[in-house]
């Protein structure tokens, strides 16, 4: 017995249903059981709340309820009784409450408008379904109005009122021309929500006479066409040229010319509005304004951010549009318009309130007499909703009074019910925006037990296995299950049985002794029943005799054993497999009671075999492998392919089969192996053979299946392990009868070309698939999802149809079934294809870029919707330029550059970027149509780099001891520049690199003047430029300095050996040109002398005069690791410092050198500015101490009169 449960007015347990009781017993829903059953009525069908007629058609108010006995109807209309007798017009359905007003015979549908509600009654209960309000829907007339033309100035805003007539429901308005095409819109001239036309500015090409305002009423299928409005629009060149024709010369006149103004918002007026919309709608918000240029809009939520996934903008972003609006989405909205000359803005404040939404509905009680329950109903909404009760369509309060029953607020607490306590009971929960009503019967029954499973059914299972014998049941209260072994056997306990909920009794381990009759039996307070179920346990199927692993010799016969064991009531089968699959389909197989023999065995005959054993209580199984070897050496045997086969018969021609039959040739030493039969259609393909079909060689006739219409004749190749042989002779020829069509075409698809329409496209059938003269196809379509019938048509032997009109990218039902002049063939499968796509609508969001490098950055972005894609998803397209380079701060041309990320991927690396730039980009999403609308464009910036080289390096002005440098700025600076690294050194006559110096310089400089330099020297300059980020790559001269002032010959920059003589003004005398030879005689028995010591050790290795025009900077890269190599002697290329001495046959002493690194801002007297930069020119040259020793820097030393001669 159900025990019983006291409860307090604070508390009640929740009874379950009558379908959870059900369920909890574990067995299905019996219809008889459910017939036998009272139950109060349900409403199950009934009309919408607010339900729109059309006027002309007949008013069908739906409700339908089920209940036992069967529920009687009735209606109410406007609160009152609705006689239905009285009404000639009104019929109701037979067994059904649903209401058909007769308006197509007289009627009229006003007459009918009303508050209409139906109860569905019986000896249970009462059920009553909403009020549901009947409106005939209205297109009433547009009133006639003078429109008077509008005259307006070009630049100025218009607006032209639409201003519909009032329908029910209210009408879709559009714009367009007398020649019914769509007045195309855009940012500068739209439709607002209220249907008026705005122009932000107006333009000469606006004027026309036929602006048309048309309203649609769906509902009736009407238009309403407005009067044409006239608009003429004045540039201000044909006004100054009207008011010059009417002024004298003297008069002053002249329009001012378009003048651009800042936004001003044309609706809404005002700086604030408010805006209250209902929990789960659409939030339309919009703001359109005036300006010249045309204004753009954009949109903010002040304090919060817009809904990612449920925001999209409309009509050129001047409509924000949030779906399935909460009341989180309250709150001010501004919208900003903003032109180059200003903005304007409005804030419209929105609250969200709600209509009555379940929280938990009230579900159906199904108790027994004395039990206890709860009906709950609760709802929340804004403001929050009342709750109130009826009992069968009787407020509670007045309703006939129950012992049972307490209400509690939004609870119904019953206790200890009774039969009498049935009643349907309606929850009403309601608001100033709408009501929710739901009905909740309390069904309470008293019910003897009923077994649900067939008396005496037999269960057998195998020894050893579980057993499960059902005793599906049912009662209320719910019943006690008990079961007894026999009829009168004890009750069965223990652990060796499972009783489940449901009446199942589980024997875990059934034995041979378990076999027998079992006894469910199921009581309760009001009676007991009791069934009888028989089990009978088996003995387990075994294979006594397994097959063996074999060997055997090609050609040779092989046979595996299975001898099996089982129950003698069960009939067993056998199954061979080979390598877990099926027997080839061969003779040689030949497959006994209790064995399989494989004849003339072949190495395809290798594998795995598999003996298996069913019967309809178990299955066992074993396996053995076979092996083929080669067979003992033969004499040498002539193979060849085998002779063609002859005499071809047909016999026993029917519609669809004919018989074949022919004679072998001679096989030629190599058995034939099959024949391949093929056909040639005479009707549709002569000439052409096809294949039909392949059999045994041992095989010499075959059934073969036609087709209809096909003048068929037959040929046949024989084929052994050397190959095929010639075909035979053809056949006589066999022309079957015309028939239906036995398939359709293949590979249908559905794909549109245009948003508008589907291009349904098909592999025709070939000539003999179509089975009759007259060939054609039946083309179907409808939308998927949506109730809609199908739409066919037919069409010729064509494989293409197309259905224009459809909405974009949806998904219809498709099907091509071919038909001929006899008939239609099957049934065609349906296909899902899907209509033109169109460009995608909602540009993706929250992109973000993160610089990775000075030139390479990754972007991210959220995916859009799937629904506004409007096709199908091909990825995203990643727009991005080059606004500026920072350290330029001048523009350029604007290259865009695009990349494609393939899918539904949200982020993308973007390469090849410039150090140091301003960069914007933006993302679009890609259909098979094209491209959405852009991100709005992101900014970011690279960090700085190195620069390039500088862009050239010029050597000028040459003379005995200086030389000036000039270049210009780096192609490609990548950021601000710091400085410019100066590197030099000399070169003497055998390429040998002197010591190298070092001068960093200001990067505002472009010019250099080097003082203090040998005459007649070879410099060699290395010369770079820096940012914060390093050096960048160097620019490499050479120059030399020339004997004298007067010297007639000046070397150019850059140039190879400067050939110069040492000339005064004693020059022409006899003398000093003999002193001239002595000097040269001396100075080349010096150099003999200096190559002599080198070669005995001097201090530059070989590979530095292979070197010696390189940059010293950029040493030999190594192979193995990509480093830089070093110098041997580093000594040989330290700058000058102060107090160093350089050896005697390279350098002179500091003392006696002009050239120190004082003069360049670089030794201790060098002066700085308080941050770092050098003072002074640098061509500049400081007074020096009298030094000791010699002064003069005009002697030449060594090796200065050594180069003179370079």
């Amino acid at each position: 017995m159900m025990k019983k449960r006291s409860i307090s007015a604070s508390k009640a347990s929740l009874v379950l249903f009558l379908c959870q009781m059900i369920s909890a017993l574990d067995v299905p829903l019996d219809s008889k059981l459910l017939e036998e059953l009272s139950q109060p009525p349900t409403i199950t069908q009934q009309s919408p709340k607010d339900y729109i007629v059309d006027p002309r058609e007949n008013i069908v108010i739906q409700c339908e309820a089920k209940g036992k006995p069967p529920p009687s109807f009735s209606w109410t209309r406007n609160g009152t009784h609705f006689d239905i007798d009285k009404d000639a017009q009104v019929t109701m359905k037979p067994n059904s409450g649903t209401l058909v007003v007769n308006i197509m015979n007289g009627g009229k549908a006003e007459a009918y408008e009303g508050v209409y509600q139906c109860t569905a009654r019986n000896e249970r209960g009462a059920a009553i379904s909403n009020n549901i309000v009947i409106r005939p829907s209205r297109s009433p007339l547009w009133t006639k109005e003078k429109l008077e033309p509008n005259h307006v100035r070009e630049g100025d805003s218009l607006v032209l009122h639409c201003r519909p007539p009032v329908g029910l429901p209210p009408p879709i308005i559009f714009w367009m021309d007398n020649a019914f095409q769509r007045l195309p819109q855009s940012e500068r001239v739209s439709q607002g929500l209220n249907g008026d036309l705005y122009f932000s500015n107006v333009q000469p090409e606006d004027t026309r006479e036929d602006y048309i305002c048309y309203a649609r009423f769906n509902h009736t299928q009407t238009i309403q066409q407005k009067q044409p409005i006239s608009v003429k629009v004045f540039s201000m060149d044909s006004l100054n040229d009207t008011i010059a024709a009417n002024l004298s010369d003297t008069d002053i006149y002249g329009a001012k010319p378009v003048t651009e103004r800042q936004p001003i918002l044309l609706t809404p007026t005002g700086s604030t509005s408010t805006k209250v919309e209902l929990r789960g709608n659409v939030l339309l918000l919009e703001c359109i304004a005036a300006g010249l240029p045309t204004p753009v809009i954009r949109w903010i939520k002040e304090g919060g951010e817009l809904p990612a996934n449920r925001t999209f903008f409309e009509n050129f972003k001047k409509t924000l549009k949030i779906t399935d609006v909460s009341e989180a989405d309250s709150g001010n909205y501004k919208c900003i318009a903003r032109n180059i000359l200003g903005s304007a803005h409005h804030v419209i404040s929105v609250t969200v309130k709600a209509a009555p939404y379940w929280i938990t509905a009230p579900r159906n009680l199904v108790l027994s007499p004395g039990e206890d329950g709860t009906l709950i109903c609760r709802a929340n909404g804004n403001p929050k909703p009342n709750i109130s009760w009826l009992a069968n369509g009787v407020p509670i309060s007045i309703a006939p009074e129950d012992p049972s029953r307490k209400v509690d607020g939004d609870t119904i607490i019953f206790s200890h019910v009774q039969e009498r306590s049935s009643a349907v009971y309606q929850c009403n929960a309601s608001n100033e925006y709408g009501y929710l009503l739901a009905n909740a019967f309390v069904n309470v029954l008293a019910e003897p037990p009923r077994i649900l499973t067939p008396a005496n059914k037999l269960y057998q299972v195998i020894a050893d296995s579980p057993a499960l014998l059902d005793c599906a049941y049912f009662g209320s209260p719910k019943p006690e299950i008990e079961w007894f072994r026999g009829v009168k056997g004890s009750i069965l306990r223990g652990s060796e049985y499972i009783f489940h909920d449901n009446g199942t009794l589980e024997i875990p381990v059934a034995q041979k002794d378990s076999t027998g009759t079992y006894t469910c039996v199921a009581r309760n307070e009001l009676g007991k029943i009791q069934n009888e179920v028989q089990l009978e346990v088996k003995d387990p199927t075994m294979i006594i005799k397994q097959p063996e692993y074999k060997v055997i010799q090609r050609y040779g016969q092989v046979s595996f054993e299975c001898i099996i064991k089982h129950d003698t009531t069960l009939l067993p089968t056998i199954i061979w497999l080979k390598d877990n699959g099926e027997l080839p389909d061969d003779e040689r197989f030949l497959v006994g009671k209790d064995n399989l023999t494989i004849m003339n065995v072949t190495d395809k005959d290798d594998g795995t075999y598999t003996c298996i054993v069913n019967t309809t209580l178990d299955s066992v199984s074993a396996s053995a492998v076979l092996t083929v070897v080669a067979a003992p050496p033969t004499p040498a045997i002539i193979y060849a392919r085998p002779n063609p086969p002859f005499d071809l018969e047909l016999t026993g021609q029917l519609e669809r089969s004919v018989e074949l039959s022919w004679i072998p040739g001679d096989e030629n030493n190599s058995p034939i192996t099959s024949f391949v039969i093929e056909y040639e259609d005479g009707l549709h393909e002569p000439g052409v053979w096809h294949y039909q079909t392949e059999v045994p060689g041992t095989q010499t006739t075959v059934q073969l299946k036609l087709s209809p219409y096909v003048n068929y004749s037959f040929r046949v190749i024989a084929v052994n392990e050397i190959g095929r042989s010639q075909p035979s002779e053809p056949s006589e020829q066999y022309l079957t009868k015309s028939a239906n069509p036995d398939e359709n075409p293949s590979n249908v698809q559905g794909i549109g070309s245009e948003p508008d329409n589907l291009v349904i496209t098909w592999e025709s059938l070939k000539g003999f698939q179509s089975n009759g003269p007259g060939l054609q196809y039946k083309v179907s379509w409808r939308q998927k999802d949506v109730d809609d019938e199908w739409t066919s048509v037919i069409v010729a032997n064509v494989s293409k149809y197309i259905v224009s009109g459809t909405p974009t990218f949806v998904p219809y039902e498709i099907k091509v079934q071919a038909l001929n002049d006899l008939g239609y063939a099957p049934e065609p499968s349906e296909v899902i294809g899907h209509s033109g796509e169109d460009l995608p609508m909602v540009a993706p969001g929250n992109v973000q870029v993160h610089v990775i490098n000075s030139t390479l950055a990754k972007v991210h972005w959220d995916p859009v919707p799937l629904k506004t894609v409007r096709g199908h998803l091909q990825g995203y397209k990643v727009y991005y330029w080059k606004v500026q380079s920072l350290s330029r701060r001048s523009r350029r041309h604007v290259e865009k550059k695009i990349l494609t990320f393939r899918g539904n991927k949200t982020f993308g690396m973007l390469p090849g970027l410039e150090p140091y730039s301003s960069y914007k980009l933006n993302v679009r999403v890609v259909n098979g149509k094209g491209e959405g609308p852009a991100s709005p464009d992101k900014v970011f910036k690279t960090p700085e780099g190195v620069p390039s080289s500088p862009s050239f390096l010029k050597i000028t002005n040459p003379t005995l001891d200086s030389l000036t440098l000039e270049w210009g700025l780096p192609t490609h600076p990548n950021g601000i520049l710091t400085s410019y690294i100066l590197k030099f050194q000399p070169i003497n006559n055998t390429h040998e690199l002197g010591p190298l110096v070092e001068i960093r310089i200001p990067a505002n400089e472009s010019s250099l003047i080097l003082k203090n330099l040998n005459y007649s020297t070879r410099y060699k300059f290395y010369f770079n430029a820096q940012t914060s980020v390093g050096s960048g790559s160097q620019i490499t001269e050479e120059a030399v300095t020339i004997m004298d002032e007067a010297g007639i010959l000046r070397p150019a920059v850059g140039a190879g050996k400067a050939m110069a003589s040492r000339q005064v003004d004693i020059a022409t005398q006899g003398w000093f040109i003999g002193l001239m030879c002595a000097v040269a005689l001396l100075i080349l028995i010096l150099l003999i002398v200096c190559f002599i010591r080198r070669n005995k050790g001097g201090k530059y290795p070989v590979k530095e005069k292979e070197d010696a025009h390189a940059d010293p900077e950029i040493q030999p890269m190594k192979e193995d690791d990509g480093t830089f190599g070093e110098y041997s002697d580093a000594e040989d290329h330290k700058p000058l410092k102060k107090g160093s001495r350089t050896p005697s046959d390279r350098t002179v002493k500091k003392e006696d050198s002009d050239d120190s690194l004082v003069d360049y801002g670089e030794g201790v007297n060098g002066q700085f500015n308080e941050d770092g930069s050098f003072i002074g020119q640098y061509s500049g040259k400081k007074e020096k101490e009298p030094a000791e020793g010699n002064e003069s820097s005009e002697a030449p030393s060594p090796v200065n009169a050594m180069n003179s001669f370079v």
